[in-house]
């Protein structure tokens, strides 16, 4: 692998984008008690309008990066995004109350869709040649962001660290890591900037065409359901496990982190390894395995076990098997997608596949909430080897339905 400057500031970028997406979600409960809407005493709306803001934000960026990467070139873009993402998570440190996290909060949804948006693009032109290799890789970094902020900032808020101290060192250190993409470049190691900028009219028409191609709504489709199963298994494992094995708030924590720590090995793993003509089976194998793994969590019972130990122990390996079973169905359908459709601008490509993806998120992990409401978490954890099922079948049959004379690859 030939590595620079630059990837390792898409490396930083997706670290400190997870962190920040996460640290609020993190401290929610302590910052809840502290500015007046309790998550035990019906704060959990307010808790949500949080999140509803910040997704706002993300989704009108995400509908202009596109036109701001035009304009401004994606290293200056990305390098904004992730200090954008940094100031608001800041400013969260000095809320004196609930309406005063809205705005800024609005501020850090906006860097984060850029960064969402662009980071993979800005990866893919690093190496046009070997895209699925490097994308996975530094996809894997979002994987590092949640271990950091599971075990640093949950340990923190276990020593009784203020949430606005772990809040105000997110911040800092996202703004600090923007650096990477601002600093003086070396003289004929610059980043592979497009040299001529795009037209509004240029961008209107590339996405028209992009919209009135049928294969590119299969891949929509097929990246709303992946990223749904990906992140409800991410966003619900410590409930899951504290409501249904009485585990604690500690080995909650740790189950998430070996989700992240499966999504870390597997997406460096079918990075190093995968090529561009096996991503196809890569996604197969991977959607279907990971069915029959995810299935234990809804049969194993506590009583099946002679000590805590070992059921615990048991679930960490299922959700490690997990986390690798999941790894793929974000980045690397989204280089399957732009492969597949050669003649469509691929960073639009990108901007739409990350579009879709983050209401399939909210979506997916909305309607387990519901189904644990009415029945129980166990029964909504079964709509996530559903929607593997489904995303794996997709895949399978797309070709079928679509046909395409001549694949391109990254090597052609």
């Amino acid at each position: 692998m030939c590595l620079g400057r630059y990837d390792y500031a898409a490396y930083c970028a997706f670290t400190v984008y997870s962190i920040c997406s996460l640290a609020i979600p993190i401290v929610i409960v302590a910052m809840g008690k502290e500015l007046n809407f309790p998550l035990d005493d019906g704060g959990m709306s307010s808790g949500g309008i949080l999140h509803l803001v910040r997704s706002v934000g993300m989704t009108i960026s995400l509908a202009g990066c596109g036109f701001l990467a035009a304009k401004l070139g994606k290293r200056r873009s990305v390098g904004g995004s992730i200090f954008m993402s940094g100031l608001g998570v800041f400013l969260c440190a000095f809320s004196g109350n609930f309406l005063f996290l809205l705005p800024v909060l609005f501020i850090a949804g906006i860097g984060e869709g850029v960064c969402e948006g662009l980071a993979t693009p800005f990866v893919q032109d690093l190496h046009p040649d070997k895209p699925e290799r490097y994308v996975s890789i530094s996809h894997a970094f979002w994987s590092v962001g949640i271990m950091i902020c599971m075990l640093g900032a949950g340990g923190l808020l276990t020593l009784g660290v203020s949430w606005r101290i772990i809040l105000g060192i997110a911040g800092i250190f996202a703004m600090l890591n923007s650096l990477w993409f601002f600093w003086k470049e070396t003289p004929g190691k610059e980043y592979p900037e497009v040299k001529q900028k795009i037209s509004g009219s240029e961008i209107w028409h590339n996405l028209g065409k992009i919209v009135r191609n049928g294969r590119f709504w299969v891949y929509c489709v097929t990246m709303c359901i992946g990223a749904g199963a990906e992140f409800c298994l991410t966003f619900w494992a410590a409930a899951f496990l504290e409501l249904e094995f009485n585990a604690t708030p500690f080995i909650a924590g740790l189950g998430t982190t070996a989700i992240a720590l499966g999504m870390f090995t597997g997406r460096s793993v079918f990075g190093y390894f995968a090529k561009a003509e096996k991503i196809k089976y890569v996604l197969l194998c991977c959607s279907f395995g990971a069915v029959p793994v995810s299935l234990l969590l809804t049969i194993l019972k506590t009583e099946y076990f002679p000590s805590q130990g070992l059921l615990f122990a048991t679930l960490m390996l299922i959700l490690f098997v997990c986390g690798i079973g999941v790894a793929p169905f974000w980045p690397l359908l989204q280089v399957y997608g732009v492969l597949n459709l050669p003649q469509l601008d691929s960073t639009l490509l990108y901007i739409f596949f990350s579009a879709v993806g983050v209401p399939g998120c909210g979506f997916f992990t909305w309607l387990i909430g519901v189904v644990g409401d009415g029945s129980s978490l166990t029964a909504g954890f079964l709509l996530i080897p559903a929607s593997m099922i489904i995303y794996g079948t997709i895949i399978l049959f797309e070709s079928w339905v679509f046909p395409v004379k001549k694949r391109i690859t990254a090597e052609q």
